[in-house]
């Protein structure tokens, strides 16, 4: 069973953290993975950086920027995880646009990812019928789940269509607006978790974008199976201090 289903079949309240890979520095992905597993965190998104992140905000954007001018590729990413499963059992996922997966090429790929111990992809620009039509075979043959994105915006139709192709759990983005930490949900963002909370979708839930406190991981999780935390970590990163130090007491800020 891939290891994202028996997260979920198992846990609640999962916390997801989001990194960009290759940054701060190009051989600190391992280190920040190892670091996360140590202090409890449920599952961990792994980000492929590429030259042109327009969903995401201003600390993301320059962490992939700064992912980049330090030498990261798709190719070099595998080769620091070819290990990783030694050491760690969460699941595993990249996230990241559609172009460096397909300049890889996508049967390469998937393969890739199933060799290193991968989980699954997040390719917020992959439409759903795309997938069907050209990746889902690929995807399928190498037991590599493909997570799709939601917001606000989406039909009660369309939720219940990606629920029926979505892989492992569906990503609820919080709101129609770039990645980044807030401060807290408004009432529109209030109503849309109820809403979709009463779908009765099949698969689990997990809420991204604006999530940055135990206050906003809690009220998440209410409304779902758990929440991605990405830019508030990524922030943490850049501090000064011993890295591993800064992981260790950001994750412990959250839970």
């Amino acid at each position: 069973m891939n290891r994202i289903d028996t997260l979920f079949k198992k846990n609640k309240d999962i916390l997801s953290i989001y990194f960009t890979a290759g940054h701060p520095t190009l051989n600190s992905t391992a280190e920040i993975i190892r670091t996360l597993v140590e202090e409890g965190v449920d599952m961990i998104e792994i980000g492929v950086p590429f030259s042109d992140p327009v969903a995401d905000g201003p600390v993301i954007q320059q962490s992939t920027y700064k992912s980049l001018e330090n030498g990261m590729s798709v190719k070099l990413l595998f080769e620091q995880l070819k290990d990783i499963r030694k050491t760690v059992d969460i699941p595993l996922l990249l996230m990241g646009y559609l172009n460096p997966a397909l300049q890889y090429g996508i049967e390469e790929f998937c393969a890739k990812c199933a060799e290193v111990g991968i989980d699954g992809a997040i390719l917020p620009d992959l439409p759903l019928e795309i997938y069907q039509e050209e990746y889902e075979a690929a995807f399928n043959r190498h037991g590599i789940h493909n997570i799709f994105l939601a917001t606000p915006q989406t039909s009660d139709e369309r939720y219940i269509q990606l629920d029926k192709h979505s892989g492992g759990f569906l990503y609820m983005v919080a709101a129609s607006s770039i990645t980044g930490a807030k401060t807290g949900f408004q009432d529109y963002q209030q109503k849309y978790f109820e809403r979709i909370k009463n779908l009765d979708l099949k698969l689990p839930r997990v809420i991204g974008f604006g999530i940055s406190t135990r206050e906003t991981f809690e009220h998440a999780c209410r409304y779902a199976n758990g929440a991605i935390i990405g830019s508030a970590f990524v922030s943490a990163l850049e501090k000064d201090g011993d890295m591993k130090k800064n992981i260790r007491e950001f994750v412990r800020t959250i839970r």
